[in-house]
């Protein structure tokens, strides 16, 4: 097959749900619901969704009951985009006040400034702002 035709296909693709495999989905509900400041829209005893926004869905679903079951919990993020350096900082103080364990503190990278903490059941959460250059890019894809 011709590789135009694998990039068109590829293309039409969108990217509707993310899927954490946690040990209780009721806890980290809890957790998400503070967090991002919303309820779920859906919650039963082995699943859990949220509206992450721009038509993305989070989903938290019972490791104990997943099929396939799942491997081990922490290899991937979940990103959150901010204004600005401050909104940084004023995250992670936010975040450390209510006790997220805080795997790297707020940080200059080549990409921007960046935190990384970490929820109930190991799952990195990145925030940052973008740097000027990186920040439009952002922009672009949202």
């Amino acid at each position: 097959m011709p590789a135009t035709q694998t990039v068109s296909k590829a293309a039409a693709l969108a990217l509707d749900f993310v899927l954490l495999y946690v040990d209780s989905p009721a806890a980290s509900a809890a957790f998400y619901a503070d967090l991002l400041g919303r309820k779920p829209v859906e919650a039963s005893p082995t699943f859990a969704m949220f509206k992450a926004g721009n038509g993305l869905m989070l989903g938290l679903w019972s490791r104990h009951t997943v099929e396939p079951a799942a491997t081990a919990p922490g290899g991937g993020e979940i990103a959150f985009t901010v204004a600005d350096e401050a909104a940084v900082r004023d995250l992670h103080a936010d975040w450390s006040a209510r006790g997220l364990t805080i795997l790297q503190p707020p940080t200059a990278m080549d990409f921007g400034h960046t935190f990384v903490a970490q929820d109930p059941d190991g799952h990195r959460l990145r925030v940052f702002a973008p740097n000027q250059e990186e920040a439009q890019t952002v922009q672009v894809r949202s």
